[in-house]
């Protein structure tokens, strides 16, 4: 019941980035030095997930690039005796990681994209990271998920208090109270209007999922927008078996939206142990 295995759904055409994603993935996007992909793969890796799953499209072989061995670039820096760098290239993908990439044909949904998955994660627990979340948390927010499951061997959804008039933005769940940072879902909603909203909790990009729910994803109808939702899948999961949404110790930037996506440049460049102090500095000599 180990959780070694994570998909992340990067088959997207990140139209909001446009013009910046016209030929390259969003999730290649830089946030300070690193890409969005790469944190969340660093999530995974730091919550013991060793087998990282890419559900990809026609337009992310740069994805594919960016964890595969260098080469040239290695070699040169070698000769430059650019060892830190070099040592920077290398810890992108660890010797004890493997990466598998998988095509989503057409884009039915976030839900369909994890069903594309299925084959290679087989009867095993996995976890769902979406790239467009950049989560920063100590322990990281998976490795807080992972630890729940190992206590509740059911689901586990990452959620968070959204604002009443930002529902219509998430899956909403509602249930049972289990203490502070858990709850026993019994309800989940995709994207439903306020008015109608059985509550604030959203469901933030990290999941924990038993197996159990590729069953309830592939026979259900389409959903919101005419896709194949996971929200929907997880809501038939819940007939069977239990599911529970966790309040996670951590922030969360919302990097599909050019807003969180600036935040998360700015507040992360902050706290760059190279880069924060100076640029602490520069923001203060702005007028505004």
């Amino acid at each position: 019941m180990l959780v070694n295995k994570a998909i992340f759904p990067v088959a997207g055409l990140g139209t909001r980035f446009l013009p910046a994603t016209k030929a390259q993935p969003k999730e290649m996007l830089p946030v300070v030095d690193k890409p969005l992909i790469q944190y969340a793969v660093e999530e995974a890796y730091a919550a013991g997930v060793r087998e990282m799953i890419f559900v990809t499209g026609r337009h992310k072989r740069p994805i594919e690039d960016h964890f595969d061995m260098t080469f040239e670039l290695e070699v040169a820096l070698e000769q430059a005796g650019k060892a830190e760098l070099l040592e920077v290239v290398r810890s992108v993908k660890p010797d004890d990681m493997e990466c598998i990439y998988v095509r989503q044909a057409q884009a039915l949904g976030l839900g369909h994209a994890v069903l594309c998955a299925q084959r290679l994660v087989g009867n095993n627990p996995f976890a769902v990271l979406l790239a467009d979340d950049l989560m920063v948390g100590e322990p990281p927010v998976l490795k807080q998920m992972v630890d729940q499951f190992a206590d509740w061997r059911a689901s586990i959804l990452a959620v968070q208090e959204v604002p009443a008039e930002h529902t219509r933005r998430y899956g909403i769940v509602a249930g049972t109270q289990v203490n502070d940072k858990l709850m026993d879902v019994s309800r989940i909603v995709e994207k439903p209007a306020p008015e109608v909203a059985p509550s604030r909790l959203g469901v933030a990009g990290r999941y924990i999922l038993t197996p159990g729910v590729f069953h309830e994803i592939a026979n259900q109808p389409r959903g919101v927008g005419g896709e194949i939702q996971l929200t929907d899948g997880i809501a038939g999961l819940l007939r069977r078996e239990k599911v529970f949404a966790y309040r996670y110790d951590g922030k969360r930037y919302d990097c599909g939206s050019k807003e969180g996506f600036l935040q998360a440049n700015v507040e992360l460049a902050m706290q760059h142990p190279q880069l924060g102090a100076g640029f602490k500095e520069y923001l203060k000599s702005l007028e505004i």
